[in-house]
């Protein structure tokens, strides 16, 4: 059974500690999270021009879609605005910026009936952030930009938050990942084979998935150990949202967090994350506890993109 908090007012450090015990945190929009959804709408709706940025994808060529988000999300995820506005989120809710650390706020979208779900829109199945290397002390912040449906937002299945599941995590290292990031946007008639994307190896239709139901803005807290997926869209509109991780770096220096129930990844994620405060990231010495795998000329421990264009 998920226990799931409404609003709460938990303060952080005990909201943390449950919800590395598989419990969730909805939340009604907050000051910031109305600004950051209003700041990406004034992106998206600037991008797409006259059309109807949900309906979009009924007039345009796949291939125009995806180098339009192949501009838009890297654009937004960079911008001074998002990042303020995450310090303010955390805020908000109660989470001191000098101790926590965030990765950088991502940009999502969802088009319907399989218009495009790889590369740049890659629709995400049954996973946990765990597999995809993420500290098992991270939080998942997410929110919708436009209104979501019961069909084109997220499921959760908390039924395996503390229960093994067949998976293929062990092909997964960050490092390698990170050299592949930079041309999501080129592969929209199927995934990339060099983007490997973990996944349950097994079905999860036997047990009932959950589904949250958030106004824009307002936001759904979660363990990167919760196994979640994004929902097959069949709305009839492009779903856009946005997310952003943070770990505590209390929890960091004591390996606090989420029990390791099938996680067979190599690399962290952890060199990434950035303090609310002045954007620095956490210290080696904190980071290196976490690494594994081995280290070669492939390996790229921190994804630098290129904004020159």
């Amino acid at each position: 059974m998920a226990i799931v908090h409404f609003d709460s007012r938990l303060p952080d450090e005990e909201r943390r500690e449950r919800l590395f015990k598989g419990e969730i945190f909805t939340f009604s929009p907050t000051t910031h999270s109305t600004a950051l959804v209003a700041h990406a709408r004034g992106m998206i709706e600037q991008a797409f021009g006259p059309r109807d940025p949900e309906h979009a994808q009924y007039d345009m060529k796949v291939e125009d879609f995806a180098a339009l988000l192949g501009k838009l999300k890297p654009a937004f995820i960079h911008h001074p605005t998002s990042k303020e506005l995450v310090r303010g989120i955390m805020e908000d809710l109660g989470a001191d910026p000098a101790r926590t650390y965030f990765d950088v706020p991502k940009m999502r979208s969802s088009t319907s009936d399989d218009y495009l779900t790889t590369g740049i829109a890659l629709a995400f199945p049954p996973h946990r952030d765990t597999w995809y290397s993420a500290p098992h002390c991270q939080i998942n912040w997410w929110m919708p930009i436009y209104p979501i449906t019961p069909d084109n937002g997220m499921a959760f299945y908390p039924y395996y938050f503390d229960r093994p599941i067949k998976n293929n995590s062990e092909i997964y290292n960050y490092y390698k990942w990170n050299k592949t990031r930079a041309t999501a946007h080129l592969h929209v008639g199927g995934q990339n084979a060099a983007r490997i994307a973990p996944e349950a190896q097994e079905p999860v239709g036997h047990v009932p998935d959950a589904r949250y139901i958030t106004a824009p803005g307002g936001l759904i807290l979660f363990s990167g150990a919760q196994l979640h997926a994004s929902l097959p869209n069949r709305s009839g509109r492009t779903r856009f949202s946005i997310d952003f991780r943070t770990v505590n770096c209390d929890d960091v220096a004591a390996q606090r967090g989420a029990a390791n129930v099938d996680s067979a990844c190599t690399g962290t994620a952890l060199r990434d994350f950035l303090r609310g405060t002045d954007h620095a990231r956490l210290p080696e010495e904190l980071v290196r506890p976490y690494d594994s795998g081995e280290v070669d000329e492939d390996a790229l421990l921190v994804y630098q993109p290129d904004l020159r264009a």
